[in-house]
């Protein structure tokens, strides 16, 4: 990938059924080499969320970040059964709902900062550009 000024991709991730940092959350970032179909994905990074939710670096800074279409994975299955474990409050079924949560985007703009947040419960979830 070439290199470009200033551009950044960062995520966060809320837990909107507890009201708290979805923290724990595996990410997978994939560059799908321009193509919509995905028939050519790469995956550049994976990480885990931290205490505030958000992964502690960017997925991609200036150096690695070109226009394209990504796809960040996230594995929330994984973090609501181990939710489930320690409260009481929470009753999954056997097979989640919602297991892994793939978002496809594109980025246009390699010098500009990209944000994806995942506002997330067992149930449902959505995301926007943020800033």
């Amino acid at each position: 990938m070439t290199e470009q000024a200033g551009g950044k991709l960062t995520t966060h991730v809320l837990d909107t059924a507890g009201g708290c940092p979805g923290a724990g959350i595996q990410v997978q970032l994939y560059y799908l080499d321009g193509n919509r179909d995905g028939d050519s994905e790469h995956c550049l990074t994976h990480m885990v969320t931290n205490s505030d939710g958000r992964t502690d670096s960017p997925l991609l800074t200036a150096e690695n970040m070109v226009p394209g279409v990504y796809e960040l994975r996230f594995w929330v299955g994984d973090y609501f059964a181990a939710k489930e474990l320690v409260s009481k409050e929470i009753f999954l079924p056997q097979v989640p709902f919602l297991d892994l949560i793939p978002i496809r985007f594109g980025i246009a703009d390699a010098t500009a900062h990209y944000h994806v947040p995942l506002l997330v419960s067992p149930w449902s979830y959505s995301t926007y550009r943020g800033s």
